[in-house]
């Protein structure tokens, strides 16, 4: 690993698992338990040893921990010059430039750069919230865009995934459950056929706050399963045995 050039305000966040360390700047955004557990659920074709495209990619982290468990290269497309600047020191950082490629775009014009159709996998950790005229949203720009739809609504970026895609390329996303309609009624109308599905909890006793999904484009319909769940805390509030093992674990591996 490279050395670090962190400047005012910013931090190194790591996953032990990967070896992988990424550049913050919490008054920016800052990733989540959600960016690794994407990383960690999607499961590509042949190894991920063609190309993969992470949508929406902030500072990296979606892209940077999972480049770590494939052979192919990833793109990290981000529409925020300053979040796309930090993901490009990142990927130096991390040694992974022969890789990995920063790509500064709206996603929905990605294609200048990217060939429709040439992409094995599309991974997003997209704004959670639909805009609507009682929406409460973040002062902060960086902040407004990564949690509202403001940027990019789930159709226009179902839209993007399935032009990315190869016939029977992938598609993994994480989001909330309450949008679980949304998003399988989205993803169907736009080719994505969605296969696999995980609930994150919390706790154990409490209701899912996170779901993470699998799409397949040109996928036959039906056949969704439901994989067995993830479950954050500890009653004592530390992180269970599964989630330990996905952050200071072995390295991760695929199917």
């Amino acid at each position: 690993m490279n050395q670090a050039d962190l400047k005012e305000g910013e931090r190194l966040d790591g996953l032990p698992s990967q070896g992988v360390n990424i550049i913050q700047n919490p008054d920016m955004f800052s990733y989540s338990l959600d960016a690794v557990l994407l990383a960690y659920f999607a499961n590509p074709n042949k190894k991920g040893r063609g190309l993969t495209v992470d949508l929406g990619a902030g500072t990296g982290a979606v892209g940077l921990f999972y480049a770590k468990k494939v052979k192919g290269e990833v793109a990290l497309v981000e529409i925020q010059e300053d979040l796309a600047k930090m993901a490009a020191r990142s990927t130096a950082l991390n040694a992974l430039n022969d890789r990995v490629s920063v790509i500064h775009s709206d996603m929905k014009n990605v294609f200048d750069q990217v060939k429709p159709g040439s992409v094995d996998t599309v991974l997003c950790n997209p704004p959670y919230f639909p805009v609507k005229e009682t929406t409460k949203q973040n002062e902060d720009e960086h902040y407004q865009i990564a949690r509202h739809e403001v940027a990019i609504d789930l159709p226009a970026l179902a839209q993007v995934a399935n032009k990315l895609l190869k016939n029977k390329g992938k598609f993994f996303m994480v989001h909330r459950p309450e949008r679980l309609d949304d998003i399988f009624a989205t993803l169907t109308a736009r080719g994505l056929q969605v296969k696999h599905v995980q609930f994150v909890y919390g706790k154990a006793d409490r209701e899912a706050n996170m779901v993470l999904v699998e799409a397949i484009k040109q996928g036959r319909p039906g056949g969704v399963k439901i994989l067995p769940p993830i479950v954050a805390y500890t009653d004592q509030n530390d992180y269970t045995k599964q989630v330990q093992e996905i952050l200071y674990g072995e390295p991760w591996t695929l199917d």
